[in-house]
């Protein structure tokens, strides 16, 4: 049984720990990157991907744990939720972890997280930096040595 209680098959070459060796392994800052699943991320890095309000919350298991002691975090999730944009100037949901984001992975772009903010820095060919924007409401610059299409 995996973190979010579903049934998994184990393979070859696969490990398991129990959760005392797992949280002790994350406490201990003894993983150096990890991704995780993200419901909504803000311009600055910090991210909810825990509890939805309003819907049945299961609790956030080592989420929390890992975004606050992984040096190096990256998020992925889709760019919007119905329509609904998810990387946004300020969480609306309540938060994992503040600042701890180093990139986010959509289907539609990947950003970086710096000290001088949120930079774009590529996207797929299909969607214009426009469309990109429309979107995007968090604020962030683009880096132009990783646009993936001169057209834009």
């Amino acid at each position: 049984i995996n973190a979010g209680k579903e049934a998994i098959t184990a393979i070859p070459g696969h490990s398991i720990s129990d959760s005392s060796d797992a949280f002790g392994m994350m406490r201990g800052e003894h993983l150096h990157l990890t991704v995780l699943g993200g419901m909504q991320v803000s311009e600055t890095g910090d991210l909810a991907n825990w509890f939805i309000p309003g819907k049945k919350a299961t609790g956030m298991g080592g989420a929390m744990d890992l975004a606050a002691s992984c040096p190096y975090v990256i998020v992925a999730m889709e760019h919007t939720n119905k329509g609904k944009p998810r990387i946004l100037p300020k969480c609306t949901y309540p938060l994992t972890a503040k600042v701890c984001a180093k990139k986010l992975v959509t289907e539609l772009a990947v950003f970086e997280f710096r000290k001088d903010g949120l930079v774009l820095i590529e996207k797929v060919p299909e969607i214009t930096l426009d469309q990109l924007k429309k979107i995007t409401p968090a604020k962030y610059s683009v880096c132009h040595l990783y646009t993936s299409d001169a057209a834009d």
